[in-house]
């Protein structure tokens, strides 16, 4: 916003001055010249001394001698007046057009947004009470986006909206092949250590009481029941469920999921759907894996630190499990496979515009996975408690 003024200037260059004068009993500062964005440095610093040795007398700013006024002018004119009004200065305005008054409005408008006085503080119950209402609520976001994919999933590979059904096999078997076959390293590599660490604490402590030979029940139905497919779930809740929200996040970063909704296909049918069915069929397959690895690595332990041969081992395994024992990890396996993929998927469509936004959701995605998938160990061992199995 500009203000000119047709007059002839005080100085030849109509560069901006400041002079004092007194009239009435008062002081009156007298403003001439341009006072614009590229001159007004010249009289900044006087400026500032006169706002610092503003008194307690009233003060008036004359501002008829400006023949020019830009924003940076104006600004300058209002945080003289704040300073000088800060001592306890009464600055009053003389001369001023119509266009100045707006100039000079604006400014102290926006001066005063720039510091809104904050809300009072809360105490910390309240804040505690609130932030708690924010999860909940968070929580149940969550659950809903959950269900809606858990359902459009059970219904089927649903490829187009509204328009029959088509399963994608060559995706699903690219997925399992990245998401199982991928991980039989690092799964094999984990299982036989936690394995051989079982061991070798159990047959530490078994020892005392010449009873040895049991750490062969301890790992068994530790590894079968619990173990094996609790840590191959967390494995590919950090492996694989990282990796899902990652893709469908990059997707709904580049706007792709909308693409897909554009041109007619279901988003959870193409994206969604393949990734599921991989995890429900990996997962499984890989629990096996880690069973055997965990077992492999306590036979190797036992024999070296015990003396239990692995034939002494197997035999006592045989009597120590049996297959109700096997079948209570391999039940777990594709309901934390589904949690994992559902919640990867959830968080991935969340994503934002920003690479914030998607680190963000995949340590969110990884953090609630593992959370759920302990819980849900948890409350299945309770009830294979419960109904003896």
């Amino acid at each position: 916003m500009l203000f000119n003024r047709s007059r002839e200037t005080s100085r030849a260059d109509g560069q901006p001055t400041v002079e004092q004068t007194d009239a009435d009993g008062r002081k009156v500062l007298r403003l001439s010249g341009r006072w614009t964005t590229r001159t007004i440095a010249d009289v900044d610093e006087e400026m500032e001394k006169f706002a610092g040795g503003a008194g307690r007398n009233p003060l008036a700013l004359d501002l008829s001698g400006i023949e020019r006024m830009d924003t940076a002018g104006a600004w300058l004119i209002g945080r003289f007046i704040e300073k000088a009004n800060a001592k306890g200065t009464d600055v009053s305005l003389q001369g001023q057009t119509e266009a100045m008054d707006v100039l000079l409005t604006a400014i102290r408008e926006a001066a005063g947004q720039k510091r809104p006085e904050g809300p009072a503080r809360q105490n910390l119950a309240i804040r505690g009470l609130e932030g708690l209402g924010r999860a909940v609520y968070a929580a149940r976001d969550d659950f809903l986006a959950a269900m809606n994919i858990l359902g459009a999933t059970i219904r089927g590979g649903q490829m187009k909206i509204g328009r029959g059904h088509g399963v994608n096999l060559a995706a699903i078997f690219n997925q399992i092949d990245r998401m199982g076959v991928g991980a039989i390293p690092v799964i094999v590599l984990m299982s036989t250590i936690v394995g051989a660490i079982v061991a070798q604490q159990g047959a530490f402590q078994l020892r005392y009481f010449g009873a040895d030979i049991f750490v062969v029940d301890l790992v068994g139905i530790l590894v079968l029941r619990e173990l094996g497919v609790l840590m191959t779930a967390i494995m590919i809740a950090g492996r694989s469920g990282s990796a899902i929200t990652a893709e469908i996040g990059s997707m709904k970063m580049r706007e792709e999921v909308d693409a897909l909704t554009v041109i007619g296909l279901n988003p959870v049918g193409v994206l969604v759907f393949p990734r599921l069915v991989a995890l429900v069929i990996a997962l499984p397959c890989l629990t096996i894996i880690a069973n055997f690895a965990a077992i492999a690595g306590a036979i190797g332990i036992t024999w070296t630190y015990s003396g239990i041969a692995p034939e002494a081992f197997l035999d006592r395994l045989r009597s120590a499990i049996d297959v109700g024992t096997f079948l209570v990890g391999m039940i777990k396996a594709p309901f934390m496979a589904m949690i994992i993929g559902i919640i990867a998927s959830v968080e991935g469509m969340k994503v934002g515009g920003s690479a914030e936004s998607l680190g963000l959701h995949v340590t969110a995605s990884v953090v609630k996975s593992i959370f759920i998938v302990v819980i849900l160990d948890g409350m299945f061992a309770i009830f294979f408690a419960q109904i003896n199995f």
